[in-house]
């Protein structure tokens, strides 16, 4: 296909998720199902994060293309493969996690640490401030830098369990696997085809609405290469 053609198709394809999504909007009804709010609002930020930090865009985009290569479609084995995707995502979970927090209600009288708390209690995990946490992060808490995911989930803060976007234990969500597959697969696709910046028009104000968002929406400008380039 032609660039000019693609280009078309692209905008053909994005104008009609906007004219959905405004007709949605007016009737009030949902089309929403499990996990997938979820999943836009994490590709949503790691593309932000991707269009600020350049230099791991450049890491992630060169990994995709020597494990997926430019053109092909990734799978279950390539998928697996994207290590450096999967820092980028895990960051991109910790300071912008869609749940900033989460409720809990003990059935029976438990110990947590030296506190004793009886049944019956509702209690709130703030998942937000655990993910900015210095004393769990370091002093760079409020940077982007996946580096801290190199050696895994549990060895990424001072506590193994102090990184929940999914929650954890018996009440971990079912989806957290399908939300990061389907995540890796729509960035591959965009990173073997595009580079991307941040437009000038972006204001960075996350907002808590049910889920942490920006509140101005995402404008990033997507190029096709160095002199042509497609602005959403």
């Amino acid at each position: 296909m032609q660039q000019w053609s693609l280009s078309k198709e692209i905008r053909k394809c994005a104008r009609q998720v906007i004219e959905s999504r405004e007709r949605t909007a007016r009737t009030g009804k949902s089309v929403d199902y499990a996990g997938q709010e979820t999943t836009t609002i994490l590709l949503t930020w790691t593309m932000i994060l991707l269009g600020m930090h350049q230099d791991w865009q450049e890491l992630a985009r060169k990994e995709v293309l020597e494990v997926c290569g430019k053109t092909d479609f990734p799978n279950a084995d390539t998928v697996n493969g994207l290590k450096i995707m999967g820092m980028i995502f895990n960051e991109s979970l910790r300071l912008y996690p869609p749940i900033i927090a989460l409720l809990r209600k003990t059935e029976k009288p438990m110990k947590l640490g030296r506190l004793s708390i009886p049944a019956g209690t509702q209690l709130q995990i703030p998942i937000l401030e655990m993910h900015h946490d210095p004393s769990l992060w370091g002093d760079n808490v409020n940077e982007f830098n996946p580096e801290r995911f190199r050696e895994g989930i549990s060895k990424a803060a001072e506590h193994p369990i102090a990184f929940m976007p999914f929650s954890l234990g018996p009440r971990v969500c079912i989806g957290q696997n399908f939300a990061l597959i389907e995540a890796k697969v729509a960035l591959t696709l965009i990173l073997q085809q595009f580079f991307f910046v941040i437009s000038p028009n972006y204001i960075h104000a996350p907002v808590h609405s049910f889920t942490l968002k920006p509140q101005f929406g995402a404008q990033v400008i997507l190029h096709m290469n160095r002199d042509k380039y497609l602005a959403f």
